[in-house]
């Protein structure tokens, strides 16, 4: 009410004009747009470590010097994930699994109580880290990327982004944002006269990768079964000059269905890697793809390469300016895949020996089409991973205090009018609401 009354008071005064309040209320907001612009900045490039309210908010306050400067460095780290050659995210709820085996068919008819029988595993029983290694990426994941290949994983609905092509390939691209946790990807690329044991091969094998992906600095595996071709593997990517590096640590599994390739990555933990301070760790990662033969558009034959590639991930960068650096750089970073992949056909062609890698992309877990139809007709989708906390972390919240004390420093150091004080305070309001949409 004494607000109210205050400005009533103003409204009314003899002096009172419009051009008197709107020159006023420019006079203050600049001001503060400028505070906002500074703080973003500053809190952008430098955090204190007492900032740092967990571990899995933690940002490096140093620099990397050996890293490129500009906004593009941001959008090619952004879009390179995203352009069909990545894997996957997040702390991860693992489900042990009781044996390592090679693979699943079935031929028998199915129902929703009883899945189609299992084949007997060799006649040696795997051993117990065999066990645990394919454990890290199960049955559960196979049957999430078969609900998002049909779109029935109950999520929302995707929005189309883009559609370009060119005269090696085509690309889809669609974007969705869950309640809770980053954006969402899904992609479709099709790859002119390519196999999809080569594609396979080519986004398995990192020896490979390091040739063309210039991100990647690191990239070593850490563990491998041999019966199941899982893997565990360890990526350290290259992030511009105001963020640390990005340590990966993923489990990697492909499963075989006729001709179509189920290769799922995903974060996992890995207690014999410590944590530093830099590289930081990235958690919530998930990148899968469904890779097929579909027809060419040059004709009816299936001589093109269909990849349908699921991704999200949590890198500790605003995802209002890693969804606005995925649109700017998404098909430049895209239509560079397909020479890498030509170099790649090339490569293979001449005889050249398969990588490691390579090798384990090669060992894949079979499962017949009634077995997958048994996994979608189940009981809800048990819980693979997890997006995001329920709560966000305290650390996020830092911005709101910064701004509301901003707003009170400002307002009582500037003028000591309620219009002022007012006017300072519904920014300020609103730049909080906006931080919590964000």
């Amino acid at each position: 009410m004494v607000l109210v009354s205050a400005l009533l008071e103003i409204f009314q005064g003899p002096s009172f004009s419009i051009l008197d309040v709107i020159t006023q209320l420019m006079m203050f907001a600049a001001p503060l747009w400028i505070a906002v612009l500074v703080g973003v900045l500053v809190g952008w490039t430098w955090k204190p470590t007492w900032a740092n309210f967990n571990g899995d908010f933690s940002v490096s306050a140093s620099v990397s010097s050996s890293s490129s400067t500009s906004f593009s460095s941001i959008r090619g780290m952004v879009v390179q994930h995203l352009s069909g050659f990545v894997p996957s995210f997040n702390s991860f709820k693992i489900l042990q699994l009781h044996s390592c085996i090679p693979g699943v068919s079935a031929d028998d008819g199915f129902d929703k109580h009883n899945p189609p029988a299992l084949p007997s595993s060799s006649s040696s029983p795997p051993s117990s880290s065999n066990v645990e290694k394919s454990s890290l990426v199960n049955e559960d994941d196979l049957k999430h990327i078969c609900l998002l290949t049909k779109e029935k994983d109950g999520g929302p609905s995707w929005v189309q982004m883009m559609n370009r092509s060119n005269d090696n390939m085509s690309y889809e691209a669609w974007r969705r944002d869950p309640e809770t946790g980053p954006p969402q990807y899904r992609t479709r690329t099709v790859y002119e006269n390519a196999t999809p044991e080569l594609v396979r091969d080519f986004f398995w094998d990192d020896e490979f990768r390091l040739k063309w992906d210039d991100m990647l600095s690191h990239a070593e595996t850490l563990e491998d079964c041999p019966t199941t071709g899982t893997m565990v593997v360890q990526w350290v990517r290259k992030f511009p000059f105001f963020c640390s590096d990005r340590e990966y640590i993923m489990g990697r599994r492909i499963w075989r269905s006729g001709n179509t390739y189920y290769c799922v990555t995903k974060g996992v933990p890995n207690s014999t890697i410590p944590r530093r301070q830099k590289p930081r760790r990235v958690d919530l990662y998930y990148s899968s793809w469904c890779i097929r033969a579909v027809e060419s558009r040059r004709g009816d034959q299936l001589t093109a390469c269909e990849v349908l590639l699921f991704h999200h991930e949590d890198m500790g960068i605003p995802w209002e300016i890693a969804k606005l650096g995925v649109r700017q750089g998404m098909w430049g970073a895209v239509k560079k895949i397909d020479p890498a992949l030509r170099a790649y056909q090339k490569q293979r062609a001449s005889g050249v020996p398969l990588s490691r890698c390579a090798f384990l992309a090669q060992i894949n877990s079979k499962v017949s089409v009634d077995y997958l139809r048994w996994l979608e007709s189940t009981s809800s989708l048990s819980e693979v991973e997890t997006l995001a906390s329920p709560e966000k972390p305290s650390g996020r919240n830092l911005p709101k205090y910064l701004v509301v004390g901003g707003a009170i420093a400002l307002a009582c150091t500037l003028d000591r009018g309620l219009l002022t004080k007012a006017v300072i305070f519904g920014v300020a309001r609103r730049f909080v609401k906006m931080g919590k949409q964000l």
